[in-house]
């Protein structure tokens, strides 16, 4: 079986995860393409205290509802001087709500304020992404993770990605935000998850039969 699906309905993940796994012949599915036009379930409730646990959680609750191994990622950013944060809690740091840009712009937001106060050498960050793979019986198959090493300015610069892309500041000097995609899948955290997935993977007729 080749198919594996990813659930998330952020399409920017699709594209980077299917950048990754599809030339190795894995047919990536959205949760749209499986719901095929029914209500999707409720999110899961992500309460685990790390990433890993997280991913774990949305993995095997879309892997029970589909039927299908799912993959699932958690991911966020750790920022030294804030003691981690915001770590697990990233994509709704703010509080505040709305659609995706919503929430992006004012989570970018607090975090110049958060770290304002600190000069740019202590601002050491870096994003985290960790890939679940779940069966529909529960069992995991695999965990991954990735990281993306930087510090956070407090200029956002450049229009590619989402999230907290505009502020993480590689060692070129560039913010995650202005790689083109192409690159960025290459050296993201979450292109970095991919390929320690798909090496423990393997292509399709290399998975044990189902």
């Amino acid at each position: 079986m080749n198919t594996l699906l990813l659930a998330t309905s952020n399409p920017h993940k699709v594209e980077e995860v299917s950048a990754v796994l599809a030339p190795l012949g894995w047919n990536i599915c959205t949760l749209e393409d499986v719901a095929n036009g029914r209500p999707l379930p409720s999110e899961p409730v992500e309460d685990a205290p790390d990433f890993e646990g997280n991913a774990a959680i949305k993995a095997k609750a879309y892997a029970a509802w589909s039927g299908l191994p799912t993959l699932a990622d958690d991911s966020g950013l750790v920022v030294d001087v804030l003691d981690g944060a915001p770590g697990v809690h990233s994509a709704r740091w703010s509080g505040v709500e709305g659609d995706r840009a919503t929430r992006d712009a004012a989570n970018n937001q607090k975090l110049i304020q958060a770290v304002a106060p600190f000069p740019e050498s202590d601002r050491t960050a870096r994003f985290v992404c960790v890939l679940c793979l779940a069966e529909p019986d529960g069992n995991i198959r695999h965990l991954a993770r990735g990281v993306m090493e930087g510090h956070i300015t407090t200029h956002p610069r450049g229009g590619n990605g989402f999230g907290y892309d505009p502020l993480l500041v590689l060692s070129e000097g560039c913010t995650s935000a202005e790689l083109p995609a192409q690159e960025k899948n290459g050296r993201s955290h979450r292109g970095a998850a991919c390929r320690a997935l798909a090496e423990a993977l393997g292509q399709p007729q290399d998975r044990d039969p189902q």
